[in-house]
């Protein structure tokens, strides 16, 4: 379900009844780490997480760093409309 280097694969699963009753497995809601800027970016037209991740970790996988380090903004089209300022953290390894 989850590919090799997801920060999902270490998180526990848990048990919870469906809709139907019967049980569902589902993971448990992964604690975010307070996250250190190294900087801040300015959103521009045409911003997406996997670009700027791409240009900040030369990977577009690590495009959740981003999105984790401005915990406040819900969705990525509030977090990238032009002028918001984004928290880009540090590269970690995962």
């Amino acid at each position: 379900m989850f590919f090799d280097g997801s920060r999902y694969l270490r998180v526990k699963d848990y048990t919870v009844a469906g809709p139907d009753g019967r049980p569902v497995k589902v993971k448990r809601a992964r604690p975010l780490e307070e996250a250190e800027a190294s900087f801040v970016y300015q959103a521009k037209e045409g911003d997406r997480l996997d670009l700027l991740s791409f240009r900040f970790y030369r990977t577009p996988r690590k495009w959740w760093l981003i999105a984790d380090a401005n915990p406040e903004v819900l969705y990525p089209d509030e977090l990238l409309r032009p002028g918001r300022r984004i928290v880009i953290p540090p590269d970690r390894v995962v």
